[in-house]
């Protein structure tokens, strides 16, 4: 009996264990926590609220000062993790080390400052290096915990969910489209089938996996062409591409399947349940560092259809906030008649 490769550890995909301080959601929850564990310290010596608070401002000033050093610095750390490798245990040092070494210079600094020796005549640079130390360790194994615990079970199943949008009767429909094609058109009911097997083969690979702008693009234009045959000229799509170049499109990665389940509700409640022509429209563009995707289609209030538009869009929202917290945005609206919905992602995961 052949026994199971096992991956060598040259082999498995490097581990990055540095929280990514870039992302803002992340970001802020490190500054308020870090400001509430100083607020209650404070407050835990008893000497009146008012006095604290007052103590809690001037010590906010050289926290977040030593905070957004460290974490920018740590940033900066993540990144170059992205292109080299480094150990489990080295990524967990670096944690603790750099908001040590950014203390120690921020207080020597700041110690012939006759603000600071006013408002901190007793600090002690050996504690106040440990504190800094322990509190870097300490996030670490939180945001190592948290990505634990949410990227394979939680992260997983939705994004399971999310795959299974697809109806199932679409396959039979598409089937049938192609049946009536092949004594008519063979040619076309060829490529509907190349067609159908490229999106499936999408919906059966690992759902971790990000792919290309690109390839996302191609792929709705796929599963659209396959729409095409059973709707006829019911279905136009009109796509316009802004500030975005060939090696754009290339070189940014996306979440697989993020647009095609907004086309998908778009043809099932725009297009299906009229019989004159209903256009959808697709705008993508990049904007700095943002990549934007709006969805129009038009808005049949009366049309008796099963509910589900909304759960669709919500179980979108919740993979985006997986993958990059509260960088990302979802708004949907109805303007003129027409369904919206429109997405905002960082470019970068």
């Amino acid at each position: 009996m052949n026994k199971p490769i096992v991956p060598t550890k040259q082999e498995r995909p490097q581990e990055i264990l540095i929280p990514d301080y870039c992302n803002l959601g992340i970001l802020i929850r490190v500054l308020v926590a870090v400001n509430l564990l100083v607020l209650l310290a404070l407050l835990a010596r008893g000497q009146g609220f008012a006095l604290n608070f007052q103590d809690f401002i001037d010590t906010s000033m050289l926290i977040e000062l030593i905070s957004l050093l460290s974490l920018s610095i740590l940033c900066g750390f993540r990144r170059l993790l992205e292109k080299q490798s480094a150990a489990n245990w080295m990524q967990r040092v670096v944690c603790g080390a750099i908001p040590a070494i950014v203390c120690f210079f921020v207080l020597t600094l700041l110690m012939d400052i006759d603000w600071f020796a006013f408002s901190f005549p007793n600090i002690h640079l050996g504690l106040s290096m440990l504190l800094c130390f322990l509190m870097g360790l300490g996030f670490q194994h939180y945001f190592e915990l948290r990505t634990r615990a949410f990227s394979p079970a939680l992260g997983e199943a939705r994004l399971q969910a999310l795959q299974a949008r697809i109806r199932p009767h679409f396959l039979f429909n598409s089937l049938n489209a192609v049946l009536s094609l092949i004594r008519a058109d063979p040619r076309r009911a060829e490529n509907a089938l190349e067609d159908l097997a490229d999106l499936f083969r999408v919906l059966m690979r690992d759902t971790r996996d990000m792919s290309t702008l690109q390839e996302e693009i191609t792929l709705c234009q796929q599963y659209l062409a396959i729409e095409k045959i059973r709707l006829g000229d019911r279905l136009s799509i009109e796509w316009q591409l802004n500030n975005l170049s060939t090696l754009d499109l290339s070189n940014t990665k996306v979440p697989s399947l993020l647009l095609q389940p907004l086309l998908e509700n778009a043809v099932h409640y725009g297009v299906e349940p009229v019989t004159n022509p209903a256009p959808i429209q697709v705008f993508v563009q990049k904007s700095l560092d943002k990549i934007e995707i709006k969805v129009i289609n038009d808005y049949h209030p009366h049309a008796q259809l099963p509910s589900g538009n909304h759960m669709a869009l919500e179980n979108i929202r919740q993979r985006l906030t997986l993958l990059y917290d509260i960088e990302a945005q979802l708004h949907h609206e109805i303007v003129d008649a027409r369904f919206e919905v429109k997405l905002l992602f960082p470019e970068r995961t």
